[in-house]
């Protein structure tokens, strides 16, 4: 194996890699939104908060951080090694781009402050008017950013899939 069919097999890996990453970060968001989100309204108000509480404290992960941050750090890495390929280079742009702002961004800066405001809380002294008041003002933008990030997560995986796609047609 020459230095070229290895610098080619490496570029061919990292990025089949974060096609994966992408496609299970999406996969991750679908899902909660098709699932524990309908699952969530059923139950009542101080449930709800226990349960996000819970929620939010098991998926800080390494699985999760895998996903979510690898996805981030190697689609930047790919769309770098890929800058002079043309169609690929666009597509794994768009896709860093999208994920990076909406989704990873998103997340940061909508989802966590959130998620940090009901951690803070002491769920135990809270009244039933006060739960259900703040349930409802933190379930309807939790679940806004939510479905924001679950969108742009999709379409970052489906430009990636494009990009893999145009890369193993060359």
């Amino acid at each position: 194996m020459n230095f070229l069919t290895m610098e080619i097999s490496i570029k061919s890996t990292s990025l089949l890699i974060a096609v994966v990453l992408t496609g299970l970060s999406a996969g991750l968001f679908y899902a909660w939104q098709v699932s524990v989100i309908p699952g969530t309204r059923k139950v009542t108000d101080l449930t709800y908060l226990q349960t996000m509480q819970s929620i939010n404290r098991a998926i800080l992960n390494p699985a999760f951080f895998l996903i979510f941050f690898g996805c981030l750090i190697l689609l930047i890495i790919n769309t770098i090694q890929q800058l002079n390929t043309g169609i690929i280079f666009w597509l794994l742009l768009s896709a860093t781009l999208i994920y990076l702002i909406g989704t990873f961004g998103v997340t940061v800066f909508g989802n966590v402050p959130l998620n940090n405001t009901l951690e803070a809380m002491d769920l135990t002294r809270l009244g039933e008017d006060k739960a259900m008041e703040f349930r409802q003002v933190y379930e309807q933008k939790w679940n806004r950013f939510h479905l924001i990030r679950t969108v742009f997560s999709v379409i970052s995986f489906l430009f990636s899939v494009l990009a893999i796609l145009s890369y193993s047609g060359q």
